[in-house]
């Protein structure tokens, strides 16, 4: 398989994969063409190479940005903006499970503690509620703690992880 043929194949199971993970195939192939890229790239190029809308490519790359996995460059006397993404595998990782956590278990934790407080009126119903709430939360946050104490580990945070549960 030549370079052209395995960029393509890349980028496209990276987009595929994205839809998996929750996150549309058009941003998982912006930040795959990123990835790959040995230099930043411009709007105009990204939709290019991935042909799609510039519509597409700028909401996508704005999601990519707030995600904290995207950056921004501006380069001197150009007006255009350059799109970036981090290179380092285990920091992309890190980010990624850090975001995840503020979007998503974040939310879920304070809800489940919001329901499992409630007023416990002696009904079986009420007691099997808080009883299964209560255990949904400790679960949430127990694996939010974890999740947060491997993503504060900057240095190799994944291999230290997994290193330490096997154990």
């Amino acid at each position: 398989m030549d370079y052209v043929k395995a960029k393509s194949k890349f980028i496209s199971t990276w987009g595929s994969l994205g839809t998996l993970w929750g996150i549309n195939k058009a941003m998982a192939q912006i930040q795959a063409l990123l990835f790959i890229s040995t230099k930043a790239l411009t709007t105009e190029e990204i939709m290019k190479e991935l042909k799609i809308s510039r519509g597409n490519t700028s909401m996508n790359v704005r999601q990519l940005i707030d995600w904290g996995i995207v950056t921004k460059e501006l380069k001197a006397g150009e007006r255009k903006e350059y799109f970036t993404t981090e290179k380092d595998v285990q920091e992309l990782a890190r980010i990624i499970a850090k975001e995840r956590s503020r979007r998503e278990i974040k939310p879920v934790v304070k809800t489940l503690e919001e329901v499992s407080s409630i007023k416990d009126d002696g009904t079986e119903a009420t007691k099997e509620f808080i009883k299964q709430t209560m255990a949904l939360h400790e679960l949430a946050y127990t694996a939010d703690t974890m999740l947060n104490k491997i993503v504060n580990q900057k240095q190799n945070w994944l291999t230290k992880s997994l290193l330490k549960l096997f154990k």
